[in-house]
Order: C-alpha cells, then sequence, then structure tokens
C-alpha cells in the first residue's frame, strides 16, 4: 500500500471533495455545503486522505462535546479496497479521542455491508434502525455505535 497522508481538510480540498462525493453517492451534497461546513460550522471537523499529493477520500464529522457524529466518508472509487478508508476513519477516530470524544456514531445503508464490516472492525456495534432515512431509495439505516 502506498503512503497515505490524512489531515484536516481545507478550503482549497472542496473541488475535488465534491468530485469524490458526486462518484460516491447517489445523491450528492450540495455544492455549497462543504464551504459552509468548513467556514461556519464550529461543530464541524472534515479530514482528507492524501495519496501522491492528491486528495482521494474525505471524512466529516460533528464533534460536540465529548460525541461525535460522522457525517459522511468517502473514498474516490478507483481508491477503493486498499485499506485507505480505514486508515482515515483511524486517523479520525485518533483525533475525536484526542479532543475529548468519548463516543462515536453513524448511520450507514442497510446494503452496505461492506461499510458496515470495516465499522464492526473499530468496535462499532448496531444501535437501532432509522426507517427510510435515505431519500433516493427510502432505504433504512442502520445506526451503529462506539464508546472511545
Amino acid at each position: 500500500m502506498a503512503k497515505v497522508q490524512f489531515r484536516k481538510m481545507e478550503e482549497s480540498d472542496i473541488e475535488v471533495v465534491k468530485e469524490i462525493d458526486k462518484r460516491s453517492f447517489s445523491i450528492p451534497w450540495p455544492d455549497d455545503i462543504y464551504e459552509e461546513e468548513l467556514k461556519k460550522n464550529h461543530y464541524a471537523q472534515y479530514f482528507v486522505a492524501v495519496l501522491d499529493e492528491k486528495v482521494i477520500g474525505f471524512c466529516g464529522s460533528w464533534m460536540v462535546l465529548d460525541e461525535a457524529q460522522i457525517t459522511n466518508i468517502a473514498l474516490d472509487p478507483d481508491h477503493r479496497g486498499k485499506g485507505y478508508g480505514q486508515g482515515l476513519f483511524q486517523f479520525v477516530i485518533n483525533y475525536a479521542v484526542a479532543h475529548g470524544i468519548r463516543h462515536l456514531s453513524l448511520e450507514v445503508r442497510v446494503s452496505n455491508l461492506t461499510a458496515q464490516r470495516m465499522y464492526k472492525k473499530f468496535g462499532m456495534k448496531p444501535g437501532g434502525i432509522r426507517k427510510n432515512y435515505y431519500s433516493d431509495n427510502q432505504e433504512d439505516a442502520l445506526v451503529l455505535w462506539v464508546n472511545l
């Protein structure tokens, strides 16, 4: 595996992140959301995975008091299956713990077994179902959580 670096997302990363979002999700976030998250949301913490000076993935979170919620995580489809997503998720967890976060949660499509397997490697456990969570096809979301 090539050496991937992880760091906080910067404004200069937004265009690439939006492209990864569009290539990864059936309903990508609106174009202005990442800029708003970085500039206006004091709870938002966004991170990127960088390979050969190119952003190949990102992870967003909201960190409030001692809890963190993963808002989204994606790797460019050309770079999946190489462990980079796992590395990025570990980086976010390490950052969260270093900043006093004790509980982490996220939602994942019930059909996304690949992501669920990765999250379970980090000790995440099912906490419930959000019915009809995804607006593109009304798929349920599995809520996963872990105490850090």
